[in-house]
């Protein structure tokens, strides 16, 4: 039996408790739709179309990293048959997140691609990445910006008496071609405003983050190998390279996990800009000498 004081607040707030209750409600039926992966009405970010163009498969041996790696390894033609992830802006603290949620197994082989910002802490990601969601924010606020964009599509076209919608794009951004000396100065400069004041400090939740990859690898029997992936030699490498690659190689060594050093091994024809290789002649390059590198190592052990 309720008690009376228990019946009296129920009653006098019925309308408020009955709005609040249809709203939790449904969130939890959107969050179970989940539109964000399972219609092309709305963006997808750079780890749902990983797993998009893998059949959904949450699986795999993998090569994880930023742009960098999307722009420069070609999954389909290489002999090393690893599951190319990624992503936009993506970071140490995103692998981390990954493998902490249990959002992807890898399998037997991880192989991780450290370009000049892929340990910066103050750079800004994608924010609808799913390891970012809290558990108790609601679904419908994290994708606001999304459900507004389609929202406003929607009434558009129905207002013209339609239904229909333009599929969101799901191919990850390819770089092809070469940016002109002009573009590449303003970038650098750009890069440097940002960033080149940086110091070991403000990488510091990366460099935890590698850590507990590492600790992560050894528990799950991974391989891990790394690779500094490269950077356009024509220009010179932001000011916190040199430290930041010798407390990495460091922790790295300690680990005894095996590094390949393509930052330098470039030259600038090969690039798009100064951080991605061109599709056309940059990537296959790379593709093939991760192959030969990775073959060299020998297989992952499946113990």
């Amino acid at each position: 039996m309720i008690p009376l004081k228990a019946a009296t607040f129920l009653k006098k707030n019925s309308f408020v408790l009955g709005l609040l209750l249809a709203i939790v409600v449904s969130d939890l039926l959107i969050s179970w739709w989940n539109p964000m992966v399972s219609t092309r009405r709305f963006y997808k970010n750079d780890f749902t179309k990983t797993l998009y163009h893998h059949s959904w498969s949450h699986s795999g041996p993998v090569f994880f990293g930023n742009s960098s790696v999307t722009g420069a390894y070609i999954e389909e033609k290489s002999d090393a048959h690893l599951i190319e992830m990624g992503l936009s802006y993506g970071k140490l603290t995103d692998l981390k997140g990954i493998l902490e949620r249990n959002l992807y197994q890898v399998q037997d082989e991880l192989v991780i691609g450290i370009d000049v910002h892929t340990m910066l802490d103050a750079l800004e990601t994608d924010p609808t990445y799913p390891w970012f969601k809290p558990w108790y924010q609601p679904y419908v606020y994290t994708y606001r910006d999304y459900f507004r964009d389609s929202g406003e599509e929607f009434a558009r076209n129905l207002a013209k008496g339609s239904l229909a919608y333009e599929p969101r794009w799901i191919d990850k951004e390819l770089y092809p071609g070469r940016k002109d000396d002009e573009f590449l100065k303003t970038k650098w400069a750009d890069y440097d405003k940002r960033f080149g004041a940086m110091t070991l400090k403000d990488f510091k939740d990366n460099l935890a983050a590698m850590q507990w990859v590492i600790r992560y690898a050894s528990e799950h029997k991974l391989s891990v190998r790394v690779i500094w992936m490269p950077w356009n030699k024509g220009y010179a490498d932001p000011p916190y390279v040199a430290s930041l690659k010798q407390e990495v190689n460091n922790q790295l060594n300690a680990a005894n996990i095996p590094v390949l050093d393509l930052m330098h091994t470039y030259d600038p024809r090969y690039f798009h800009d100064l951080v991605h290789l061109n599709r056309e002649e940059g990537a296959p390059l790379f593709t093939k000498e991760v192959d030969t590198w990775l073959k060299s190592l020998g297989k992952p052990s499946k113990s």
